[in-house]
């Protein structure tokens, strides 16, 4: 098993991601498929190592809905061809944020007792 700071380090790499492809906003998301693939994409693997994380980091981010997040990967590799866009662009705007915020704090506390 990797650190953790591994996979929160590539968590926000991937947040990064999503925020600079849906810059332009929800219309142009909505009308490039390029786009919705780099966004899809980069929500799989997030999500992928979200799932890899420890349970004590988990525990200490109850905010998040981690089962949420594995259930959502689940959607997005397994059920492709049912992807919500809208789904999608919702999690972009409302859940990624929160997320951000998690795992910057868990990063930095990790830093800190060190």
């Amino acid at each position: 098993m990797k650190d953790d700071a591994v996979y929160l380090k590539h968590i926000l790499r991937c947040i990064s991601r999503v925020e600079e492809y849906s810059a332009a906003g929800r219309e142009t998301f909505f009308a490039s498929s390029l786009i919705q693939d780099g966004v899809i994409r980069n929500l799989q693997t997030l999500a992928e190592s979200s799932q890899r994380l420890s349970e004590p980091i988990k525990q200490s981010w109850p905010d998040v809905d981690w089962k949420g997040l594995a259930g959502f990967r689940n959607v997005l590799v397994h059920d492709y061809l049912g992807v919500d866009l809208e789904l999608i662009y919702r999690a972009v705007e409302h859940d990624l944020p929160r997320l951000r915020k998690a795992c910057e704090a868990a990063l930095q506390s990790r830093n800190e007792a060190q």
